[in-house]
């Protein structure tokens, strides 16, 4: 309570500073690691690792501390150091962490010459990780009816007229699904169908597309029309190269789509967002003109469709996930009974042969029996 009860001193720190202002210089060194891929996919879950590095080299630095600040989408689990140095971390907030460092942090121990300026760029590290829409897109198709039989002596109610043509045509419905197994949402996509269009290269087109629909309009289609869809060749064929080519009918014939050279039919669909396991179907209603096939030799005639799905620039198509082509098969069936003419004409050259053939042998017969008589 008096002079006598009070004593002061000064006691003499020595800093060990080298700067004139004694500061200390730290700076922040890190960088992301995202493991296998250089980027994170959006609705996916992965961890990701921040490999931080301190140093100083400035002055002695006491009481230093590390704030982290991160997204909201990012969820701080656990921090770990590579030698104990009683370092410690702790969240503030979901999205602010702060680590102390626990002891003095002094100087490297080169000499260095510090700056009279010291800069506190290098105290701030700004770590951005790329997101994109990562998915794994799958199409899958169906074809009702997966055969049909055509021919002369198939009942044409059994097929579809169109308003003033003389064509029997097969009706077909093709149904394509696109699936996104994510994990990201898929911002859009494109779907390619090639369907055999020609028997020939310079053949007429078969198909007659009567109508494209994306269910509840998630999309749409274009194509190439028909201007003529009941084309029917002409006959320029011999009788008796078409009844030869009746009893020579040859087996299976394919067109593929796949295969050089074929003429397909292509209809190319523009889908929307789809989100991660969401379908969306396509349907395609054709007409195929069966006059043109009853002018090939082929008992039966396989046409392959092929159906592709390809992802747009603004997501990334996982490798070695589902496949993004799929095929669909049907067949067309010949009723292998010629045209009523083509009958005609067989029966009368059955006559004719069975005729030489009596003939001939009567010929012979008559040939053996006058040698017999006259030895």
């Amino acid at each position: 309570k008096g002079d006598k009860m009070a004593a002061k001193n000064e006691t003499w720190f020595e800093k060990n500073c080298l700067s004139d202002d004694c500061a200390a210089d730290l700076r922040l060194h890190g960088k992301l690691l995202l493991h296998v891929r250089s980027h994170l996919a959006l609705g996916g879950v992965r961890n990701v690792s921040l490999n931080v590095t301190i140093s100083n080299a400035g002055d002695d630095a006491y009481d230093t501390n590390i704030y982290f600040n991160f997204s909201r989408d990012v969820f701080y689990i656990n921090y770990w150091q590579k030698e104990e140095k009683g370092i410690s971390c702790g969240l503030v907030d979901l999205d602010f962490l702060q680590c102390s460092v626990g002891f003095p942090f002094m100087r490297a121990n080169t000499k260095v010459i510090a700056n009279p300026e010291h800069r506190m760029l290098d105290n701030k590290l700004d770590l951005s990780i790329p997101l994109v829409h990562e998915v794994d897109t799958a199409i899958t198709g169906l074809v009702t009816p997966t055969s049909f039989v055509y021919g002369n002596s198939i009942d044409a109610s059994r097929f579809v007229q169109l308003d003033d043509t003389e064509c029997n045509f097969q009706p077909l419905n093709l149904t394509f699904q696109v699936i996104n197994n994510g994990p990201s949402r898929l911002p859009g996509s494109i779907v390619d169908i090639r369907i055999p269009n020609r028997l020939a290269g310079n053949g007429a087109d078969m198909f007659h597309i009567m109508d494209t629909q994306v269910a509840e309009g998630q999309g749409n289609c274009t194509s190439h029309r028909n201007p003529q869809p009941c084309s029917i060749p002409q006959d320029r064929q011999s009788i008796f190269h078409t009844i030869f080519a009746f009893f020579t009918k040859s087996g299976r014939r394919v067109l593929d789509c796949d295969r050089p050279g074929r003429a397909c039919l292509t209809i190319s669909c523009t889908l929307g967002s789809q989100s991660k396991e969401e379908a969306v179907s396509i349907d395609v209603k054709l007409l195929l003109n069966t006059e043109i096939l009853k002018r090939d030799s082929s008992s039966l005639i396989q046409f392959v469709t092929r159906g592709n799905v390809r992802v747009d620039g603004r997501a990334i198509e996982v490798l070695q996930g589902l496949s993004e082509d799929t095929s669909l098969v049907f067949e067309a069936l010949h009723s292998q009974e010629p045209r009523g003419y083509v009958v005609g004409w067989i029966i009368a050259i059955s006559l004719l042969v069975g005729i030489l053939i009596f003939l001939l042998l009567a010929v012979l017969l008559w040939k053996v029996t006058h040698t017999h008589v006259h030895t």
